[in-house]
């Protein structure tokens, strides 16, 4: 029988363990999803197969749990005449886990058990002030909370957390301890994390401020500032113009690599970019920040017209508002916190041939600074394009400016005048 959708579906419909009645609604989730005919009846026949070892051991929807299914993946290998391939068994784990994870999103079977301790509430607590009363992003806040759980487990371990417990000798031990295992600018934001953890518990009365005046501080200066690790404007253009116009993949990463080109996004501001953050009659779009911040910037006619032939002949249709899309099933948003920015980078530099000793998306955004100043752009005017915060954040540029800087420059004495 020819493969299709309807028959992925119907394949799965004859079943009768505990999975009987959700295969079909899994099956439909993959379609939506926009996997393709062969994949969903693939993972159907591997569903179907796991439902029906689920009734000949017992297992129940109650009792499911990624045990179970490491049992299964254990059971399948054994009974193979010949050794199967270590990518197929671990294609077929990948099938288990997403049904087991759509299981538990139709509340169909418990969520996974995870061992708590007491620091674990008491890092809850801190995260929910983070979100709600600092409003700072997920990744700040998994960043900070995993310090303050590390030091929480170091002084308490598995016991009861008494946070009017915590000594100045406790914060400069879990310090010198975290300096012995990485790298100095690590222990700096270490150290950040737990100022941060430490304002929080005085500001629960927990303790006092003596106790964050306690926390170190960390000499990660040198003596002369690094440069900032821009590409050139050559190696940039040539980078984007090796995106394959004809294809749906090319004309994303053109666009995506033009928005940080001209723009300086960065690559969180990218994955944050919604379809209706374009406002195409004023020729602007609105840019969602760090820290949940805001603001408009100006369309370039260029980027505006690669977006534009993205959405028109290239973007899957979706139901997702992102405007950058993944080429692959499950089709959805670029998943932020992925590395799939870089990856369009370091594939660009690849094609257009640039030996480059950097390969982040970051380099793009150096570059426009650079650009900027050497075309007579202030520091002040360059920091409101990368939506800066602090003047010190756009000063490390005007190293890079040698002919401004030669002005400055003392005569040496005796010299030639």
């Amino acid at each position: 029988m020819e493969r299709s959708y309807d028959s992925a579906i119907a394949l799965v419909r004859p079943a009768v363990g505990p999975l009987a009645a959700h295969l079909s609604a899994f099956v439909a989730s993959l379609i939506v999803k926009q996997y393709s005919i062969n994949c969903v009846y693939i993972k159907g026949r591997h569903a179907l197969a796991f439902d029906r070892w689920l009734a000949t051991h017992g297992v129940t929807l109650a009792d499911l749990s990624e045990s179970d299914v490491a049992r299964y993946n254990r059971r399948r290998s054994s009974r193979c005449r010949r050794s199967r391939r270590v990518a197929t068994r671990r294609r077929e784990w990948c099938v288990m886990m997403q049904l087991l994870q759509f299981l538990r999103e139709q509340g169909a079977c418990p969520l996974a058990r995870g061992s708590s301790c007491p620091a674990d509430e008491v890092v809850g607590g801190f995260e929910r002030y983070l979100r709600h009363e600092r409003g700072l992003a997920d990744a700040t806040i998994g960043r900070v909370s995993t310090t303050a759980r590390q030091l929480l487990i170091s002084r308490f371990g598995k016991d009861q957390v008494d946070l009017g417990a915590l000594r100045a000798a406790d914060v400069v031990a879990f310090v010198q301890h975290e300096s012995k295992r990485v790298q100095p600018q690590v222990v700096k934001n270490t150290v950040t994390g737990l100022r941060a953890f430490l304002r929080y518990a005085q500001y629960c009365g927990a303790v006092g401020a003596d106790l964050v005046a306690s926390v170190p501080a960390v000499a990660t200066w040198v003596t002369t500032p690094p440069l900032p690790k821009a590409i050139s404007a050559d190696h940039a253009q040539r980078a984007i113009e090796s995106c394959d116009r004809g294809t749906a993949v090319g004309r994303r990463d053109r666009a995506v690599l033009l928005l940080l080109a001209r723009l300086g996004l960065r690559t969180c501001e990218i994955f944050r970019l919604l379809l209706d953050d374009i406002d195409w009659g004023q020729g602007h779009v609105r840019i969602r920040g760090k820290g949940g911040r805001q603001c408009l910037l100006p369309l370039p006619t260029d980027v505006g017209e690669a977006i534009a032939a993205y959405l028109q002949d290239g973007r899957p249709a979706s139901a997702d508002r992102h405007v950058f899309l993944r080429s692959h099933a499950p089709i959805r948003g670029l998943m932020e916190g992925s590395d799939a920015i870089g990856s369009i980078v370091r594939y660009a530099l690849r094609r257009a041939k640039v030996d480059s000793p950097h390969r982040g998306a970051h380099q793009f955004r150096h570059a426009l600074a650079v650009c900027l100043l050497q075309r007579g752009a202030s520091l002040s005017e360059i920091g409101e394009v990368l939506r800066h915060r602090s003047p010190q954040s756009t000063a490390i540029y005007a190293t890079i400016d040698v002919e401004a800087l030669r002005a400055l420059a003392l005569a040496w004495p005796g010299g030639a005048r």
